[in-house]
């Protein structure tokens, strides 16, 4: 995982935070003796790659726990009679909704093409939201308090990841 992990960074080192542009061979040689007017690449480089490494991690992270959710949820659903019409219905709405909104949100972070920072953002804040809701649901429900954890781990990964794109 942290090879891959690695070879993600160093490809977006060198196309996303060099503009596309391919570096030069002599890049990385200037070190302190580059231009006027800021820090070294491998500096600034350096810095931006640890950020990178911390949104790529959270970013993981996130995913990880949105399925822990999602999973805890569903099964929470199938062990729920699905012709109740009092507070065990609503523990199953909520359980629903909570799973679909997870895996959405797990789906979007796992893709690795998407770039829509805002529609990311919008994404993780639905995912935390309902999960919090969720998770206060649950707490009203006997033997629900593993499930409730899992949603408050979910909001909670999603609270990290939303505080690194920021």
């Amino acid at each position: 995982m942290r090879s891959l992990l690695v070879s993600k960074v160093e490809h977006l080192d060198s196309t996303v935070l060099t503009g596309g542009l391919p570096r030069t061979p002599d890049a990385r040689r200037t070190g302190f003796a580059a231009g006027a007017g800021g820090n070294p690449n491998s500096v600034t480089a350096m810095t931006t790659q640890q950020e990178l490494v911390r949104f790529l991690e959270d970013r993981f992270a996130c995913a990880q726990a949105c399925t822990e959710c999602a999973r805890a949820c569903v099964l929470r659903v199938s062990r729920s009679d699905p012709d109740a019409i009092d507070h065990e219905a609503r523990v199953r709405s909520k359980a629903l909704l909570c799973a679909e909104v997870c895996d959405a949100t797990c789906r979007m972070l796992a893709e690795q093409h998407l770039q829509d920072e805002p529609a990311l953002r919008l994404q993780t804040k639905w995912c935390l939201l309902v999960c919090l809701e969720c998770a206060q649901v649950f707490d009203e429900w006997p033997g629900a308090e593993a499930d409730a954890r899992a949603c408050r781990d979910c909001a909670r990964a999603c609270e990290e990841f939303l505080t690194t794109l920021n």
